[in-house]
């Protein structure tokens, strides 16, 4: 049914806007300090109080600084706490540039595998929209990580800085992106005509040109390198002539496919493994699968982890009941019901459902507070700087978890025999537009 919207119902909302005492002085409160700041509730953030009875040991924090970067930090956050403590050495930190190199070349090999496969759609059709519409982003999934570092291994973070670029993707995105789609509508063409031959020699040629622009951005990717570092007993230790293969290789066991990822959908059949095969990154790296289930099997999974010493990868919708600069993510942190006068109330399904929520930043939970079965609260080590949260560390609230929490990645010894019976396949796919991805 179709409204216009007219004069007098406008003048019949003044009215009502004006009957109420209290909305000048809020009307003040929100126009010179904003919605956040006129509906914050201390009394919300002063509950957490960053004392945790499970707790790992770790010191400094890393900076995706303007990047999308946050699931490869939180990868490595997770392997560096594994390495410190197998090696005495907290403060050793990989090269995320190193792998986000990497990531790019693959990433647009796969967007012309995408482009191929549905050359014969129109431009318009669903799928190949999502494709041409971000076809090499920052974001990303934890499957991700695991499929360049076994392909591509790790490097020390001195052996391959922090470039400019890496720290601030969005012009060499939007470059990068330009050139992709182009040379996407180029290979459709040839696909469409048939000439098996030159799409393949045009793929080359294009691929060859994204390493060009990629190794100008980030740097020519480190082949060899000598690992070098003192422990925290102040011991000197020397490894040389490592590649980042070998370097992986010898310093970890490749136990990655030991991991699963526990997502809490609502919205979807709990208990069973989906994929979203549309995020892969690497051809032949390992597939992006979620096993979605209850939020208590998420929270029983991380608990474990931590208490044997591991960190645990995590997604989350970090924009919501969140205060950036304090560091805190708690359910009614802000109060603006009570501020603009109004009920709102959806569920996690249906801010799924709605697109209102979704994993939108990953960290590491490093820490909980359990007091006699109950969650107090979450310790999180961040990727933005030491500036945020306390010296870049986050408290969450065990309702924030609830709502705003959607995966965790966990050994499988942390799950049930019927769980990992069901992670270990057969998966099934989600289209690119399902609000899993």
């Amino acid at each position: 049914m179709m409204h216009e919207l007219t004069l007098n119902e406008i003048a019949a909302f003044q009215k009502e806007f004006a009957e109420n005492a209290t909305n000048p002085v809020k009307t003040r409160a929100v126009v010179r300090s904003g919605v956040k700041a006129a509906s914050y509730d201390s009394q919300a953030a002063s509950k957490l109080n960053r004392t945790f009875s499970i707790e790992l040991p770790t010191d400094n924090v890393t900076n995706q600084k303007q990047s999308g970067r946050c699931w490869l930090f939180a990868a490595l956050n997770v392997l560096r706490h594994r390495f410190a403590s197998e090696n005495k050495c907290k403060n050793f930190t990989f090269s995320q540039d190193y792998l986000f190199f990497w990531d790019r070349i693959e990433r647009a090999n796969m967007f012309f595998d995408h482009v191929l496969e549905t050359s014969d759609k129109p431009l318009d059709d669903r799928e190949v929209s999502f494709y041409f519409h971000a076809p090499d982003t920052d974001g990303g999934q934890w499957a991700m990580a695991v499929s360049l570092i076994r392909k591509y291994g790790l490097v020390p973070s001195y052996a391959m800085p922090e470039s400019f670029t890496a720290n601030a993707t969005a012009d060499f995105n939007h470059v990068l992106n330009k050139k992709l789609r182009e040379d996407g509508l180029a290979l459709r063409k040839l696909a469409q005509a048939g000439k098996t031959d030159e799409v393949e020699a045009a793929r080359k040629e294009f691929l060859s040109e994204v390493y060009r622009m990629s190794v100008m951005a980030f740097g020519q990717p480190v082949t060899k390198f000598d690992l070098e570092f003192r422990d925290d007993d102040k011991n000197y230790h020397l490894d040389k002539d490592l590649t980042p293969v070998s370097f992986f290789n010898k310093y970890f066991t490749d136990d990655l496919d030991d991991y699963v990822v526990l997502f809490n959908a609502p919205d979807h059949e709990f208990n069973k493994l989906y994929a979203i095969p549309f995020e892969d990154n690497v051809q032949g790296g390992s597939p992006i699968q979620f096993l979605n289930v209850p939020i208590e099997v998420l929270k029983d999974a991380a608990i474990k982890q931590m208490q044997d010493g591991e960190g645990v990868w995590f997604g989350c919708d970090v924009g919501q009941e969140s205060d950036r600069q304090s560091g805190v993510l708690a359910t009614g942190l802000f109060k603006t019901d009570e501020l603009f006068g109004i009920k709102s109330g959806l569920t996690k399904a249906e801010r799924l459902a709605t697109g209102d929520s979704g994993s939108t930043h990953a960290m590491t939970l490093v820490g909980v507070d359990v007091d006699q079965g109950e969650i107090r609260q979450w310790k999180i080590e961040n990727s933005w700087g030491e500036k945020v949260g306390k010296k870049g560390y986050f408290v969450m609230s065990d309702d924030w978890f609830n709502e705003y929490l959607f995966k965790v990645v966990v050994r499988k010894k942390y799950l049930s025999k019927d769980l990992v019976k069901i992670a270990e396949g057969p998966a099934t796919p989600v289209p690119c537009w399902d609000p899993m991805g």
